[in-house]
């Protein structure tokens, strides 16, 4: 199956389920929730869950209790993200974010719901049963202070101090690069794949994450609002401590591009997936 069609088919799929599995419309919890959910994404973090399970031998419906939840916990990072306390942003996916369409409380609320509701969905709709707990303490790794929220207070922390890229990169590989790499190692876990498979795609789904948030580093810097669908420059603005400050443009593609080949080369012999190498590929020639 091709990327184009692989693409929209999990978006298809997984937005199917969400739909299902979030609590329903008319509360206003429940509609902050779906807004941040529906407003948009590639479903990218699902994509990588499904195309590792079908790699493994796994099926759609083994893994995709997994990809709403990696789906749920992503979205709950981003619409904190996006609070005045942390990165004041206005524009998500090219819509008012999520404080902007209701209010603070009921969007810090929305996103505490989503995440604990990532782990209810996981529990509960898993079809091979055996697998849970290994796939709850993926998640909760790959979101707690070792993943992606340690990451997060390590990027606030180096605000306005030299940049350097070990630390850039280190604070990349937990605040983006956990949660690929839980979306991949899930993905086989939910396909009952071999131990050296899920080894794998561990240093696949590590290695992704970092040339995407370095991606996203340098679109940040050269892209305009209505292409990248939020607010450009913010980086910059807030002193971040991105990989184009510490290395440049330049140095920041090629590094991007190097972190793309070690994640396709962690699959060599392991584990065959042309759509897992095409996602890499997509990751480092994306536009947004």
């Amino acid at each position: 199956m091709s990327l184009d069609r692989f693409l929209p088919e999990t978006k298809t799929l997984v937005d199917g389920a969400l739909d299902r599995w979030l609590p329903p419309a008319g509360v206003r919890l429940h509609d902050a929730m779906r807004y941040a959910v529906f407003a948009g994404g590639k479903r990218l973090r699902p994509a990588v869950a499904r195309a590792a399970c079908l790699a493994v031998g796994g099926t759609d419906e083994d893994v995709l209790p997994a990809a709403c939840a990696l789906e749920m916990l992503h979205t709950y990072s981003l619409i904190h993200d996006d609070l005045p306390a942390i990165d004041d942003d206005d524009l998500r996916r090219g819509k008012p974010t999520c404080h902007k369409q209701f209010d603070e409380a009921t969007t810090i609320l929305a996103g505490d719901a989503l995440q604990t509701h990532a782990f209810l969905v996981l529990a509960e709709k898993t079809p091979r049963r055996a697998q849970v707990p290994a796939l709850v303490l993926d998640l909760a790794r790959a979101a707690g202070t070792d993943g992606m929220v340690g990451g997060e207070i390590s990027d606030i922390e180096a605000e306005r101090k030299k940049p350097d890229v070990k630390v850039v990169e280190s604070i990349h590989a937990r605040k983006t690069g956990a949660l690929f790499r839980a979306s991949a190692v899930m993905g086989g876990g939910a396909g009952e794949g071999r131990p050296a498979q899920i080894k794998a795609l561990s240093a696949y789904g590590v290695a992704l994450g970092i040339a995407f948030q370095i991606v996203d580093d340098i679109l940040d810097e050269t892209q305009d609002a209505t292409t990248l669908g939020k607010s450009p420059g913010k980086d910059r603005k807030a002193h971040k401590m991105t990989y184009p400050a510490a290395a440049g443009l330049e140095a920041s593609r090629r590094r991007a591009r190097q972190f793309k080949d070690e994640a396709v080369q962690a699959l060599k012999g392991a584990v065959d997936s042309p759509l897992l190498v095409a996602i890499a590929e997509l990751v480092v020639t994306r536009s947004t």
